[in-house]
């Protein structure tokens, strides 16, 4: 597989009017237009604080001194750059689907696009893949990055079992800046073990954001014959009869995705349920325009 199979020309110019925000102050390394944690120059006002000896003396506020008797110093938003940090499932569950239509296929239009949308506007770009072979590019700037970012994810095969969790934790510790971390997964893990891993993120103050990518077929389960089924994983086949054990599992899909909810809601991620039939630009667009800042806000 090539970038050209996964990155569509027509939806990277639709996508590109949506800038790509974090809902959180970013630490960069230069200059951009997202908001930082640490004071700077900007034209957008933070807050007064008062004066100490040292300070720049042209920040002083004159007029509060007129009011107060008293110096105060207006402190500024600085704005920086993103780094987007991709974590891409591609454990054999992952290979689900059409044959030229795979869950890892989806990840790689959602995932491939984003890493585009970040650098066109400035951002850096990283990517992560959790599976039986692991990669690890660190996020920088610039098109020859961007291209090995790219080439990276063009490469992923979904084969071995998930290494989801320990993904995650190992993550965690090795982005060392704030950052937006993307997973792109099937989740195909107990959600009371996925809680702490992306409490670590969350304790590390990435602003964490998860597509759980799913099949209809996978909640419907309306399978009309007996089949066999197959563990992409590396389990044991099962020749089951869905009249049987339908109305079980889709208790057991309703369980998991109650629990995989209060997980989400209580870590704080930004969570995104997705069904491999939807379009993935329709679904970048609903993503991009839910982070667009509210008027007068930032």
């Amino acid at each position: 597989m090539t970038q050209r199979d996964f990155l569509d020309p027509a939806v990277l110019s639709r996508l590109l009017a949506l800038p790509l925000h974090a809902r959180q102050a970013m630490i960069g390394n230069i200059s951009g237009k997202h908001r930082s944690p640490v004071r700077g120059s900007s034209l957008e006002f933070a807050q007064y604080r008062k004066y100490v000896p040292g300070d720049d003396t042209r920040r002083l506020d004159w007029r509060m001194w007129g009011r107060s008797d008293r110096f105060y110093i207006k402190e500024f938003e600085a704005d920086t750059n993103l780094r987007l940090c991709l974590l891409i499932d591609a454990s054999g569950s992952m290979g689900y689907g059409e044959e030229s239509a795979t869950r890892l296929d989806y990840a790689r239009q959602l995932g491939g696009t984003l890493a585009y949308l970040a650098a066109q506007q400035g951002d850096a770009a990283g990517f992560w893949s959790v599976g039986e072979t692991k990669m690890e590019i660190p996020t920088r700037r610039g098109a020859s990055h961007l291209k090995l970012v790219l080439d990276q994810i063009a490469q992923m095969k979904p084969a071995g079992k998930t290494t989801l969790i320990e993904s995650i934790h190992e993550g965690a510790e090795k982005i060392s800046q704030r950052a937006l971390v993307i997973l792109i997964s099937d989740l195909f893990v107990p959600p009371a073990e996925l809680k702490p891993a992306l409490q670590h993120l969350r304790f590390r103050k990435h602003d964490v954001v998860v597509f759980h990518l799913l099949d209809q077929r996978e909640l419907d389960f309306d399978f009309d014959r007996p089949a066999r089924f197959v563990d992409l994983e590396g389990g044991e086949p099962m020749l089951a009869d869905p009249s049987l054990i339908g109305k079980q599992y889709r208790e057991a899909v309703r369980i998991y995705l109650a629990e995989l909810d209060e997980v989400v809601h209580t870590t704080g991620v930004d969570y995104h349920r997705i069904k491999l039939q939807e379009k993935y630009d329709d679904v970048l667009a609903r993503f991009l325009l839910g982070r667009t800042p509210k008027k007068g806000g930032r």
